[in-house]
């Protein structure tokens, strides 16, 4: 069965997410390659979401960013809005609570984050791999304090940015494509990453305040942490429940974004979720948005059309892509 003709079975009344062992994703055998991606299809169709294990993020990397990101958030407001992202030119740096509102009629999102986007560990003059990023162009900004921000950080990027180039030859192979099919549209990958603060929420449940509302994300793939023991992330199946989807020991959360909805013709789900901190404490997260180049045309691949299942959408570059959806977000 054609992957066409599969998405025509498929329900998406899912009540939990898979989680998926990546220790064989770079196995010399493609064989077990192969059947590993074969799981992150069916995940891909079914439910948007999976949960990922023996992915290779150190302990360390996620121990110190967590500790740098609790530290930076404490500090006055006044210092954070140094660094306002509306005052800089690329949308990085610091976004204060109730700033964005990603569902309409809702009355804010409370969270606050702090946004980079690719840098390397080692600062660069001038960093090819960040020349042509449209919006998102230029260099980052970083706070004064705590000290080790940058470091910490940083190393916790390129620790995701690295699961996300595994990830990549996994979803071409669960797409019958060539393993290094998306080579060379990700050279200079979009990866665009936020350390995220959720507040305890109190109030009303109604009262359209949430941690951030109901949406999809952007670009082909998120790489989510979250901080253990505190459930906050929720999933909507086809039948409009929200499905809790609680931080597990030692596993990220992977979601797909609209940018691999337009690739696969909506057969892989790009799938609304939202965040709501109601847990008495305060919560962090980290999203990392993991896309193509800028410059590459997003359309549907062939094996996800057919005469029943038409193209739904016309070729967009992704940073033109990109470019619409931030600015719809926070403008």
């Amino acid at each position: 069965m054609s992957l066409a003709e599969s998405a025509s079975v498929i329900d998406g009344a899912f009540q939990d997410i898979p989680v998926i062992d990546l220790s064989c994703a770079t196995s010399p055998d493609e064989n077990e390659r192969k059947a590993l991606a074969y799981q992150i299809r069916d995940a891909c169709m079914n439910v948007g979401f999976f949960y990922v294990k023996n992915h290779g993020m150190p302990q360390e990397c996620i121990d110190n960013v967590l500790e740098a990101n609790k530290e930076y958030f404490k500090l006055p407001t006044e210092e954070k809005l140094k660094l306002n992202h509306k005052n800089v030119a690329n949308f990085k740096g610091y976004t204060p609570l109730l700033d964005a509102n990603i569902e309409p009629g809702n009355s804010g999102d409370l969270h606050e984050a702090f946004q980079i986007g690719w840098e390397e560990l080692e600062a660069k003059t001038h960093d090819e791999k960040r020349a042509n990023d449209g919006a998102m162009a230029g260099a980052n900004v970083w706070p004064e304090r705590p000290e080790k921000y940058r470091e910490g950080t940083l190393k916790y990027y390129h620790a995701a940015v690295a699961v996300g180039k595994i990830l990549f030859p996994l979803f071409a192979l669960s797409l019958d494509l060539p393993e290094r099919y998306f080579d060379d549209k990700t050279k200079n990958s979009a990866a665009i990453m936020n350390a995220l603060h959720y507040p305890p929420q109190t109030g009303p449940a109604d009262d359209r305040i949430v941690g951030i509302g109901a949406h999809t994300d952007f670009e082909c793939f998120t790489i989510l942490w979250q901080q253990p023991g505190i459930q906050a992330l929720q999933v909507l199946n086809s039948q409009k429940q929200w499905i809790k989807a609680p931080p597990i020991d030692g596993t990220l959360v992977i979601n797909l974004g609209d940018q691999f909805a337009r690739w696969t013709n909506d057969i892989f789900k790009s799938t609304v979720h939202r965040a709501v901190n109601r847990n008495g404490v305060d919560r962090y997260s980290i999203p990392l948005f993991f896309g193509t180049d800028y410059d590459v045309n997003i359309e549907p691949i062939a094996s996800c059309v057919s005469a029943e299942r038409p193209a739904r959408y016309g070729p967009v570059s992704a940073g033109e892509y990109v470019n619409q959806r931030l600015k719809e977000m926070y403008y």
